[in-house]
């Protein structure tokens, strides 16, 4: 008789661990799931951003395989903000562009840098026109990453690596 009671008690305990298990696998793997989506989201935009265009440097490629897209065949003339002078002035600049040959977009970015110069050309003037003779003079590092990431998103790609000004003039 001990021996049918004991084994009544287990299958009771085992039935009632079993009707547990399934309580607590329905309402835990909805959860699961939402955390799984969570992190493949957040590994998806850390992954994005080393790949970035800013996490690319110039540096880091060998300069047989830097093409230079020259924008233009003549000087740009571009009209700068008013600075504390209130006078206007004027900067003269020859712009080139720096594209990575190794990058999945190369060929494209270079045909469509050669089809939409016009476009590129007015990101250029309007990066550049936003500062003053002075902060141009001062600064044409943060100029030229201006123009870089603005032209980077233009073309959604991160061939583009630099942008280099060959000739600026003043007036």
């Amino acid at each position: 008789m001990k021996k049918n009671l004991l084994t009544v008690i287990t299958l009771a305990l085992v039935l009632v661990n079993l009707v547990l298990t399934v309580i607590v696998t329905i309402t835990i793997i909805p959860e699961t799931k939402q955390a799984n989506e969570l992190i493949t989201k957040v590994c998806a935009a850390i992954d994005l951003d080393l790949e970035s265009g800013s996490a690319t440097s110039n540096a880091n490629i060998p300069i047989d395989k830097v093409a230079l897209v020259p924008v233009g065949e003549e000087d740009l003339t571009i009209n700068l903000k008013k600075g504390a002078d209130s006078a206007s002035h004027y900067a003269m600049i020859k712009v080139s562009l720096s594209l990575n040959k190794d990058n999945e977009d190369y060929d494209d970015v270079n045909t469509q840098v050669s089809d939409k110069l016009d476009l590129v050309k007015g990101e250029i003037f309007n990066v550049v026109s936003s500062y003053t003779m002075e902060e141009l003079q001062g600064n044409q590092d943060a100029v030229r990453e201006d123009i870089l990431k603005n032209l980077q998103q233009m073309f959604g790609s991160d061939a583009i690596i630099d942008v280099t000004f060959s000739s600026v003039k003043y007036q």
